[in-house]
C-alpha cells in the first residue's frame, strides 16, 4: 500500500479528449469491479488544495466520513497526519483506508498516540503548488472504503489507465458478461467481444470510466 510511484500525467484538457466506457451490470457484479479501485484510478481536483479539499470533492466523502472513517492516509508511500496542511503534487498517488488492526494499524493511524514511531515514512509538506486550474491525482482505496465508497466512484466515473483496463477485461470468465445489461463506447451501443477486441493501450492511455448497475443505471 505504501510503495506507490507517482505517475506522470498529462495536462487535464488533453486526457479530457480521451475514450470514454460505460457500462450497466446488475447490481450483483458491480463488487467485481473494485479490484480497479484498489489499483489505483485517477481523479481530478483544483491545483493546490488541501488532501482534505480534494478528498471532499470525491463521492461519498463529507468532512464527516473523512473524520470518522478514513484514519490512514498515504501521498506517495508517506503516511499522513495533518489532512489540511498537506497539498498534494500534480500527478500524486494518494492512498487512503480505514482503521488498520494492530500495532502496524496504530502506528499508520494520522494523528495517533504512535505516529512518533513512523517518523521516516511521513508525510511533510513540501512546497506551496499553483493553485490554479485543476490538476489528476491517482487514488487507491482499501479494505472497508471499496465496499462503502466504490459504487459511487464508479457511478460518477474515474479516470483509468487502458493497459489495466485492458487486463481486468482479459482476465474476466465468460460468466463475467452474463450480468451485462448495456455497453456504450464513445457515445456508440457495442457487445462484450469489442471490449476484448479493443487495444487500449495506444497514445490515449486514460479511458473515462463509467459502471453502474441496473438499479441506478447510467
Amino acid at each position: 500500500m505504501a510503495g506507490s510511484g507517482t505517475p506522470q500525467v498529462e495536462n487535464t484538457s488533453n486526457i479530457l479528449q480521451h475514450q470514454t466506457l460505460n457500462l450497466i451490470f446488475q447490481e450483483e457484479y458491480i463488487p467485481r469491479f473494485f479490484q480497479l479501485l484498489q489499483r489505483g484510478f485517477m481523479v481530478k481536483a483544483r491545483r493546490g488544495c488541501s488532501l482534505k479539499s480534494l478528498l471532499c470533492q470525491q463521492p461519498g466523502i463529507s468532512s464527516e466520513y473523512l473524520e470518522e472513517r478514513i484514519q490512514t492516509i498515504f501521498i506517495d508511500g508517506k503516511a499522513v497526519d495533518n489532512i489540511e496542511r498537506a497539498i498534494p503534487a500534480d500527478g500524486a498517488t494518494i492512498a487512503i483506508s480505514a482503521a488498520m488492526p494492530g500495532l502496524v494499524g496504530a502506528t499508520l493511524r494520522r494523528g495517533g498516540f504512535y505516529a512518533a514511531l513512523r517518523s521516516q515514512i511521513t508525510y511533510t509538506a513540501g512546497e506551496e503548488c499553483a493553485s490554479e486550474g485543476e490538476a489528476m491525482f491517482k487514488l487507491k482505496l482499501f479494505n472497508l472504503l471499496i465496499d462503502e465508497l466504490g459504487r459511487g466512484f464508479l457511478e460518477k466515473g474515474i479516470w483509468i489507465d487502458g493497459k489495466v483496463l485492458q487486463d481486468f477485461f482479459k482476465g474476466q470468465a465468460e460468466s463475467f458478461w452474463e450480468g451485462c445489461e448495456e455497453i456504450e463506447l464513445d457515445g456508440s451501443k457495442v457487445k462484450p467481444q469489442k471490449l476484448l477486441e479493443t487495444h487500449w493501450c495506444g497514445e490515449e492511455k486514460q479511458v473515462l470510466f463509467k459502471v453502474a448497475s441496473t438499479r441506478s443505471g447510467i
